[in-house]
């Protein structure tokens, strides 16, 4: 009896020291380009930019169709409309109520900013290339806009729609249809069958979550600070719905930096940690999935723009669960899993379709005139058929 306990001992020391510290990117904003649902002008025609491209407003792997959550009392033009995704100037800055202004929240925004890869040649002649990190990539550019009064202030930045955990693998359409099976139309995205098979997510690898995260080692974020005294924090969910803030550190700096948070709790000696055996299955896998980013002004420093630069955001975890080939399937006998995620899915999506709907409706009330008709126009006059000039 004595031997059999301390060869358990000794397997779960061995399980321990294999499971640690594995990286992952939990969001890299290189991935999140608009390639698909092309923007409209007044008369309903593509809008090109400068160089004739058609720009597209939504990201294909991210998008989500919120109309199938609408009600029956829209039209199917106006359920057509109702998608969004991850694509970068969707994403939203919400400040706290003591920065809260109409002159901040009308000017801070999220735009995808691209990193150049040429430079001018100072001999005349055609440019040259450059050699810089992530270059020809768009990476998250924020305008912050803080209020110049001596306050305490923050700032959030983050998606129009919380990261859903549970969103299976779906093909997108370039009309950003989310289909199940055969897709009637042109394929904007379409999984890779080993994604699927292996029970992958949409928003995982680099696209907002990951699975099987047990203690968090460490945070790393790249950005391009810009002297700016301010603080940084990275927000982040786990499986029970609990959201945490870390301190990335401040962004007084010049260029490129990646920004490191270490765990002070996380134990790397197996023998000192509290070793907790709980149940193979039904257990689901644990995930983090990213919030968004705080910028922190303190109330000594001066207000007015914030710019920043962020290209992503990595974990390095010990695994929740190891995976082993079992003798039978499990889930495939119990299914107990699935509808659990399933249950957790559909709360997910009824939340964030109520949300966006509302969004919806208090777009399509918003004014559309940008200023009045004129009055002192040219007016026909009542008594005769001269024309007078009003002027």
């Amino acid at each position: 009896m004595k031997r059999t306990f301390i060869f358990v001992v000794m397997a779960l020391l061995l399980i321990g020291s294999l499971a640690f510290a594995d990286e992952a990117t939990i969001i890299d904003f290189t991935l999140l380009d608009s390639d698909i649902i092309a923007e409209k002008d007044a008369e309903g025609d593509d809008v090109t930019d400068a160089e004739g491209n058609v720009k597209y407003t939504q990201n294909a792997r991210t998008v989500m169709d919120f109309g199938t959550t609408a009600g029956a009392t829209f039209t199917d033009e106006q359920k057509d409309l109702m998608k969004t995704s991850l694509s970068l100037p969707n994403w939203e800055v919400v400040f706290n109520s003591s920065a809260r202004n109409v002159l901040s929240m009308s000017k801070s925004v999220v735009v995808p900013a691209p990193v150049r890869t040429e430079k001018p040649n100072v001999k005349g002649g055609e440019p040259l290339p450059v050699n810089l990190p992530f270059a020809g990539k768009n990476i998250m550019g924020v305008r912050i806009v803080f209020p110049t009064p001596n306050v305490n202030a923050n700032a959030r930045i983050i998606p129009s729609f919380e990261i859903p955990a549970y969103e299976p693998l779906r093909t997108v359409t370039v009309d950003g249809n989310v289909v199940v099976g055969d897709a009637s139309g042109e394929i904007a995205y379409e999984p890779a069958e080993e994604d699927v098979s292996r029970g992958f997510t949409r928003f995982e690898g680099g696209y907002g979550v990951v699975k099987n995260v047990g203690t968090i080692k460490a945070l790393s974020v790249t950005t391009q600070g810009m002297l700016f005294p301010h603080a940084l924090y990275v927000l982040l969910k786990d499986t029970d719905n609990i959201e945490r803030r870390y301190f990335m550190g401040y962004l007084g700096f010049d260029g490129w930096k990646e920004l490191k948070w270490k765990n002070p709790a996380y134990i790397d000696e197996v023998r000192t940690r509290e070793i907790r055996i709980v149940p193979i299955y039904p257990r689901g896998l644990p995930f983090v999935k990213f919030v968004g980013f705080q910028i922190v002004r303190d109330a000594m420093h001066a207000g007015d723009d914030f710019i920043g630069y962020f290209k992503d955001v990595k974990v390095i975890y010990d695994k929740a669960v190891l995976h082993t080939e079992r003798d039978i399937a499990d889930e495939d006998l119990w299914g107990i899993v699935g509808d659990r995620e399933a249950a957790k899915q559909n709360h997910e999506m009824a939340r964030f379709g109520d949300k966006q709907v509302n969004r919806f409706l208090e777009k399509a009330k918003l004014a559309q005139e940008d200023g009045f008709k004129s009055s002192l126009s040219m007016e026909e006059d009542s008594s005769s058929d001269t024309k007078v000039d009003a002027k």
